[in-house]
């Protein structure tokens, strides 16, 4: 069930992203020889009309390709009226930005809908995901070291400590062992020493495990969005759309300034793992989820990066500022760093999956 959850979840995405740009090439009578689900072998395909429909091997993405997308591409003269790269460039800029939208508009309906049904949508805080110190526990390590409301906590062992899920995992693996920690409190910085103490707890899979608790709680600190009625569910899915772009750009500024820890940024792994959870949970959950990484996967794929949509736009920008376009030889330079850049951070993601999901679960396997 796994894999068709994840199926489904990619699938999703991927088709809302992939229509928006079909669309529009459509709408400004671009001709569009393929759209695509997956990227690499062809699996299936038909052609309807002017263009081939496929799903392909790779389900980690997909396409649209419209005639005259790349340079020095072949073509009849009579096609080129309706070639990508002889248009305007406020058509080329439409036709990208509809992808990022179209994942927009999909959360969008998901949170439309859970609102008309009268369920909430909640967006947490970013303050709430910090590893500042809510309460604590009476009799627990935590007082016992003299830890209070309102200290965060900066380092253990040397490490520095981003959010609160990377500071609960290294507690959770250290049941019974001193741990050296660097706390702030007000405008003081204070070490402390505090011995986890061991707990039980159980597993994903049910397995009673040995864990490390100190006993403190963090803040639950959420904007919870509601509708009166289904008259005002349409406005309130506004609103809860905006605040989820929002709290994605504030994670990414602060993933790039170092406020945020780089090792919360998941992969493909991660995402299968947190769908096929969600939808274990219930349907609200498991959609819940597609509208957040679709929000996530629009910001992230308007960043200013070659290769990504925002690569293009600032290349089109480029061009109208200049009065025509770079040349192939610095498009093709900017591209092989863009997607140095990519290669590079999907062999970071994948590793962070790892060192998260997989170790963890061959680990349990032996045992």
């Amino acid at each position: 069930m796994t894999v068709l959850w994840a199926v489904i979840f990619f699938g999703l995405l991927i088709f809302f992203h992939e229509l928006g740009h079909f669309i529009l090439a459509k709408l400004v009578n671009v001709k569009v020889l393929k759209f695509s689900l997956g990227f690499g072998p062809k699996l299936i395909g038909r052609k309807i009309g002017e263009t081939e429909y496929l799903i392909s091997a790779i389900p980690l993405g997909g396409y649209v390709k419209p005639l005259g997308e790349e340079p020095g591409e072949e073509m009849k003269e009579e096609d080129k009226p309706r070639a990508f790269n002889f248009q305007p460039v406020w058509k080329r800029v439409a036709i990208v930005v509809a992808g990022p939208v179209f994942n927009i508009v999909l959360a969008y309906i998901i949170f439309l809908t859970f609102l008309s049904l009268n369920y909430p949508v909640a967006i947490p805080k970013l303050d709430s995901m910090t590893s500042t110190i809510e309460g604590v526990s009476e009799n627990s390590p935590a007082q016992k070291a003299g830890l209070k409301k309102d200290d965060t906590i900066v380092e253990i062992n040397g490490t520095a400590i981003m959010d609160w899920n990377e500071m609960a995992d290294i507690f959770s693996k250290n049941p019974g062992k001193e741990l050296n920690l660097k706390v702030k409190r007000g405008s003081d910085l204070i070490n402390v020493q505090i011995i986890p103490e061991i707990a039980k707890s159980t597993d994903e899979s049910g397995k009673e495990v040995t864990v490390g608790r100190i006993g403190i709680s963090k803040k639950l600190d959420v904007n919870l969005i509601q509708s009166e009625s289904i008259f005002s569910a349409p406005f309130k899915a506004v609103e809860a759309v905006y605040h989820w772009c929002y709290l994605t750009v504030e994670v990414v500024v602060k993933l790039f300034t170092g406020s945020v820890s780089s090792k919360q940024v998941g992969g493909p792994i991660l995402i299968v793992d947190a769908a096929s959870k969600a939808a274990a949970v219930g349907a609200f959950a498991y959609f819940n989820f597609i509208a957040i990484i679709s929000i996530n996967l629009a910001v992230l794929n308007l960043l200013p990066v070659p290769v990504l949509d925002g690569g293009h736009i600032m290349f089109f920008t480029i061009e109208a500022v200049r009065g025509k376009p770079l040349s192939e030889k610095i498009m093709g330079i900017a591209n092989k760093i863009g997607m140095a850049l990519l290669m590079m951070l999907i062999a970071f993601v994948f590793y962070n999956d790892i060192v998260r999901i997989v170790v963890p679960w061959v680990q349990k396997s032996l045992q």
